[in-house]
């Protein structure tokens, strides 16, 4: 009868085999959790533009000066009537998906008194 020796480095080549999915879905969870980020911070620009109108003041700056500074770039505001409009671009980890991933909110200031 022969001894049957445990296999030695087995458990290290799967590892490394499994490293590249690994980081593919690392990466595809950052970038969802970017796009969550963005939409959430396009309804705030959106919010603090239209609370702007209500009270008489510039909405489009009102809406820029809620974004952080990282986003100051990759931030669009449109004001239409009494509507305010925020488009924002997130961090994209995966080349092109900056385009796709376009976070897009708008909020009412009402009807006009």
């Amino acid at each position: 009868m022969s001894a049957r020796r445990p296999p030695c480095g087995q458990a290290s080549v799967e590892v490394v085999a499994l490293l590249p999915l690994a980081l593919l879905i690392a990466l595809a969870i950052g970038q969802a959790l970017a796009f969550g980020a963005a939409r959430e911070l396009a309804g705030a620009g959106a919010e603090a533009g239209a609370i702007a109108l209500v009270q008489g003041a510039d909405a489009a700056a009102a809406a820029r000066k809620a974004v952080p500074g990282w986003a100051a770039k990759r931030v669009e505001v449109s004001v239409d009537g009494r509507r305010v409009r925020v488009r924002l671009r997130p961090r994209a980890l995966f080349p092109g998906l900056s385009g796709a991933l376009v976070a897009d909110a708008s909020a009412d200031a009402g009807p006009e008194r």
